[in-house]
């Protein structure tokens, strides 16, 4: 009989110890069955800046494959499954993934995930810039990660949520994120020394989606666009003459195009100044890996090096 209920005490104790390491385990938001935290990330943009600061120390999931525009977004069953086993969710938010057809929002929400319990805004703190095409005023521009410093504060948000989430590896994330923030400050400081000795008269960054708001601003120079929003294959008569008279009221002598759009509009801008493209340009996406501009780092440094080589000729 004693041995019995020495058995049973047994089994009860570890049948305790298992819901203690459960809860444990929950509230941190490690995953037993991994051994590390699964996150998921909306694009490679920010799928990329999670790679940076936590290293091997999560599973990581990233939604939107490379080269695909994120407003507008199928996903996948392998999208839908990494969403209900995510312990985090980090997505751009200012309106990018839950605009529009507002995909993300209700793939999370299917998932029973919550905003700031497993989904995370990464641009939290930035101060957003508008759209500025009549009737859109009030509408969030999302492409601040073009702006470093606020890239920067991506990094930090990231860094924030992985701490909280998974205390043991704080070091490892303090440490990643330090070097990388390092880094990419050294990059903005370079840029704009490069940016600040291009003449006044040329500082037109001319691309067909109004995406460089964020960037214009913080590098001196001022953003003309065909179309506001990457959600257009071409632009209107009334667009292609707006962007026209832009230019010829500067002496701009490049244009740009994005590597994620067809290029025949911007063909149509060069064919009517005489200007050329100068080079694609990454926005609302990494390139192919591999290739330049694979990472965010890379990204950048490939468009503030191809923007002011460009127009300081």
């Amino acid at each position: 009989m004693i041995k019995r209920l020495t058995i049973i005490g047994l089994a009860a104790l570890a049948l305790l110890a298992g819901v203690f390491y459960f809860v444990n385990e929950s509230q941190t938001g490690k995953t037993s069955r991994s051994g590390r935290l699964q996150v998921v990330a909306t694009n490679s943009i920010i799928g990329n800046m999670v790679e940076e600061v936590a290293g091997n120390k999560v599973k990581l999931h990233t939604i939107v494959p490379r080269g695909t525009d994120p407003h507008e977004y199928e996903p996948r069953p392998q999208d839908v499954k990494a969403t209900q086993e995510a312990d985090v969710l980090f997505h751009n938010g200012l309106n990018l993934e839950t605009g529009g057809s507002g995909w993300f929002k209700k793939m999370y929400q299917n998932a029973g995930k919550k905003e700031n319990e497993q989904v995370f805004a990464v641009s939290d703190g930035v101060a957003a810039k508008h759209l500025t095409d009549a009737g859109k005023e009030n509408e969030m521009d999302p492409h601040a990660w073009l702006d470093i410093q606020n890239g920067i504060k991506y990094v930090q948000n990231i860094e924030k949520v992985l701490i909280e989430k998974d205390p043991k590896n704080k070091s490892t994330y303090q440490k990643n994120a330090a070097a990388y923030i390092e880094k990419l400050t050294k990059l903005d400081e370079s840029a704009k020394t490069k940016f600040n000795n291009i003449p006044a008269d040329k500082k037109l960054l001319v691309t067909s989606e109004g995406a460089f708001k964020y960037f214009s601003a913080a590098y001196g120079i001022t953003p003309a666009f065909i179309w506001e929003i990457n959600t257009e294959s071409q632009g209107t008569p009334e667009q292609m003459k707006t962007v026209l008279e832009k230019i010829r009221a500067t002496k701009v002598p490049v244009l740009f195009v994005e590597s994620s759009v067809s290029p025949k509009s911007m063909d149509k801008v060069s064919k009517e100044t005489g200007l050329p493209i100068y080079a694609k340009i990454y926005t609302d996406s990494l390139a192919k890996e591999g290739k330049p501009g694979d990472t965010y780092y890379g990204m950048m440094k490939w468009n503030l090096d191809k923007i002011s080589e460009g127009l300081s000729k």
